[in-house]
């Protein structure tokens, strides 16, 4: 038996007016995803615990049978892992984005977040930025790390793992003093870190060059998820079979660094709706031609989509992940000559309302080579939510898709 993973990130939506009162998923034109929803196993399920904060370490770790409430330590050090980085026991790793704040004069707490990504910046302009903070911030207790565009990774020694950071992608538009970290509250080391580097960023040559192109400065730091090293189950111990992790982003590749799978790098996956979607696919299939069994395929297109605001961009990418990667997969394992079974689902929603993650239960469906079943005409949020299956605990999904059958 092979076991297909297919994660179109935050594809999950409520409806849009400029959509004509649909949603993403009911907009875009998806034959695979809809065939294979008529043969399979649909409804919904709930993969961020109740209490839990709805982000994508959260969200995987569940699909990946990893209960949140035991194995999330914040996304962070999954980051560090994926990035190669041999995190202390004293150490906690910190995301650090290279945001885009406005500079409208006056205190550094009177700007408004404008943008969490900069305009998605280039690895290579992140790497200088990122040099330019080590040059100044960096010491003997913490030190900053690229990571992909405005991702970057903070070590920092003896730092709370805990602290209660505000996420950038849900203040856009609003005035980052009410959010910055607190003097009075432990976080006047991290408030610090981010006042200078804002100073040390915003007339940096990599940004003046930026703006006369028309895009967005990434002039200010901002952290956010710290946690602890962290430490999973071995997958292949677990389940009884070899699993791959194909993702642009390091939290998803960190975890299956940590859960002993392969992580399988694909050349330019980007994490945004211009990634390469083929790419992706024949990357699974070749996992699947060298003996994996278990293949797990994250696309963040549809996620970054939703926090940008870019309604177009968000079909675009669930039409893609359809037509480049669920087909061709699909058609390889039809003609594999091995049972198989296939689940699809978002990790959580992000809706293009508040371009942030939340925490309602996702549409699924879990296709079986071996016993089709009927499902609703079309895989879409309302499809789902008329099923009769209700999954409270996304932990439980492995569970019943492999079962124990090939220990």
């Amino acid at each position: 038996m092979k076991y297909f993973v297919l994660i179109p990130d935050g594809m999950a939506d409520r409806p849009v007016a400029e959509l004509g009162n649909k949603t993403p998923m009911e907009a875009a034109k998806k034959p695979n995803m809809d065939a294979l929803c008529r043969r399979s196993l649909c409804g919904t399920v709930l993969n961020v615990p109740a209490g839990m904060v709805p982000e994508s370490d959260t969200a995987n770790l569940a699909i990946l049978s990893y209960n949140p409430k035991v194995y999330s330590k914040g996304r962070s050090p999954l980051e560090a892992m994926s990035m190669g980085l041999d995190m202390a026991e004293d150490d906690t790793a910190i995301r650090c984005n290279i945001v885009t704040v406005s500079e409208d004069g006056g205190a550094y707490e009177d700007q408004i977040m404008i943008d969490h990504s900069a305009d998605e910046i280039t690895t290579e302009e992140a790497d200088v930025l990122v040099g330019a903070l080590n040059e100044q911030l960096a010491n003997e207790m913490r030190h900053l790390y690229t990571g992909v565009s405005y991702r970057h990774c903070l070590l920092w020694k003896n730092a709370s793992q805990t602290y209660p950071f505000m996420r950038p992608h849900d203040i856009i538009g609003k005035r980052i003093g009410d959010y910055l970290p607190k003097a009075d509250n432990g976080g006047a080391e991290f408030l610090e870190f981010q006042k200078k580097g804002y100073e040390i960023l915003k007339n940096h040559p990599v940004n003046l060059t930026r703006k006369e192109k028309g895009l967005r400065p990434a002039n200010s730091p901002w952290l956010w998820s710290p946690g602890a090293k962290p430490a999973l189950p071995c997958f292949k111990e677990k389940w009884g079979v070899d699993g791959a992790i194909i993702s642009a982003v390091d939290l998803i590749k960190g975890i299956g660094k940590c859960a002993g799978m392969k992580v399988v790098d694909v050349e330019g996956a980007t994490g945004n709706c211009h990634t390469n979607y083929a790419g992706k696919a024949a990357a699974a299939v070749k996992c699947f031609e060298d003996g994996d069994k278990f293949v797990y395929v994250h696309v963040e297109a549809p996620d970054e989509c939703g926090h940008r605001g870019e309604i177009e961009n968000k079909v675009y990418s669930v039409e893609k992940i359809d037509e480049l990667i669920l087909g061709p997969v699909y058609g390889y394992l039809k003609n594999s000559g091995e049972d198989f079974r296939i689940l699809v689902l978002p990790d959580h929603p992000t809706p293009l309302e508040i371009r942030t993650h939340s925490s309602e239960y996702v549409p699924f469906f879990m296709y079986d080579s071996t016993k089709e079943q009927t499902g609703p005409d079309t895989y879409t949020e309302e499809s789902a939510r008329a099923c009769s299956t209700v999954i409270d605990d996304g932990s439980t999904l492995l569970d019943m898709m492999i079962g124990h059958e090939e220990s």
